[in-house]
C-alpha cells in the first residue's frame, strides 16, 4: 500500500517589514511521504518570504519538472521559480531559462549544494538567489509541528520573528555569497 501526504494547514499572520507585506494566510500544505519536516517548513517560510501576486504551491515535491513554488503572470508566464532543497544544476539551468527569477531555500548544510554547482553551468547563474534558512529555529519549529498551526511570523531585514502561542522562535535567512564560487 502506497503512502499518502499529510495535509497541515497554517494560519499565518505575514508581517513582512522588509517589503511591507502585512497578510493574513490560510496554507493547507501537502506534506509528501519522503519529505522531511523541515522541508516542509521551509517551503511554508519560503512561501511567506516571497509571497505576493501569482503566487502559488505547485506539484514540485512530487513532480521533479516543477518548482516548490512558482509565481507566475496573469498571462501564466513565470515570474519566479522558488525552490527548496538541493535542486540539481541540470534543474536550475532549465529553471533560470524559463523564469526571470530563481531563488532556492536551503534547509540542510548549504556547503554541500555549493560545492554540487561549483562547476556546474548553468544559465544566467550569476543571478541564481541562494538562501540558507537557519536549521537551529527549523528544528525547534519541526519539535512543534501540529497538524494545525497558528502563528505570527514577522520578517525585519531577513530576522525571521515566529511567534506560536507564548513562545517566539528566532532565525536568520543568509543570501549566500554564490557569485563568488569559483568556477
Amino acid at each position: 500500500m502506497a503512502l499518502t501526504a499529510t495535509i497541515y494547514t497554517f494560519d499565518i499572520q505575514l508581517a513582512d517589514t522588509d517589503r511591507g507585506v502585512y497578510e493574513k494566510l490560510s496554507l493547507r500544505i501537502a506534506c509528501h511521504p519522503s519529505e522531511t519536516e523541515e522541508s516542509l517548513l521551509t517551503r511554508m517560510l519560503a512561501y511567506c518570504l516571497e509571497y505576493g501576486e501569482g503566487i502559488a504551491f505547485s506539484a514540485g515535491v512530487s513532480d521533479g519538472t516543477e518548482p516548490a513554488i512558482a509565481i507566475k503572470d496573469l498571462t501564466g508566464g513565470w515570474r519566479a521559480w522558488i525552490d527548496v532543497g538541493y535542486p540539481d544544476a541540470a534543474r536550475l539551468h532549465r529553471a533560470s531559462k524559463l523564469a526571470p527569477r530563481v531563488a532556492v531555500y536551503i534547509h540542510k548544510d548549504p556547503s554541500i549544494l555549493l560545492r554540487q554547482l561549483a562547476d556546474e553551468r548553468i544559465h544566467r547563474r550569476d543571478e541564481l538567489e541562494l538562501y540558507a534558512m537557519d536549521r537551529t529555529m527549523l528544528a525547534e519549529l519541526a519539535s512543534r509541528l501540529v497538524r494545525r498551526m497558528v502563528l505570527d511570523l514577522t520578517i525585519a531585514e531577513r530576522h525571521l520573528y515566529l511567534t506560536i502561542g507564548n513562545d517566539t522562535l528566532t532565525g536568520e535567512v543568509v543570501r549566500l555569497p554564490y557569485q563568488s564560487v569559483d568556477r
